[in-house]
């Protein structure tokens, strides 16, 4: 089984959610951490923290949509490297502006990027078929294997 660079960013990112929520929350109860609450500052970091669980749902969307596509299609290694850029690169961003405010334009990296990836999905998604009988009538789904081992 090839495992999917989406879907170990998906997990990744998620798991980074919870460890910058625990960094944040052990500071949050100081009113004047990181200039106070409504502060530009605290405000970015905020941002990442959730752009880690946001865009990691996105790529694990993502990971779980090309599930019925041919992986060696160029949109989907196109599609999925936007979304990659876009997740790692939206959280530098916002840390980079929480220190450095006149660098607003840098977030046009990974909106990009994410609109790019978006784009391509859906250009995927509707994409009518090449031939006839080519068409993917596969219905989206993924499958949760539990198994059950005994301990005699």
């Amino acid at each position: 089984m090839q495992s999917n660079p989406n879907l170990i960013l998906a997990w990744l990112w998620i798991l980074l959610g919870f460890v910058s929520g625990m960094v944040l929350g052990m500071f949050f109860h100081g009113e004047k951490w990181l200039g106070g609450y409504a502060s530009l500052k605290r405000r970015m970091y905020r941002l990442g923290h959730i752009s880690f669980f946001g865009l990691g749902v996105v790529n694990l969307l993502f990971a779980l949509t090309v599930q019925n596509f041919p992986p060696a299609g160029s949109l989907v290694h196109v599609a999925s490297l936007a979304f990659i850029i876009g997740a790692i690169a939206m959280p530098v961003c916002c840390v980079v502006m929480a220190h450095f405010p006149k660098a607003h334009l840098i977030f046009a990296v990974p909106v990009v990027s994410l609109i790019a990836g978006g784009v391509l999905t859906l250009a995927l998604i509707v994409e009518e078929p090449k031939a006839p009988g080519t068409a993917n009538t596969q219905p989206l789904t993924f499958s949760l294997q539990i198994s059950a081992s005994s301990s005699k």
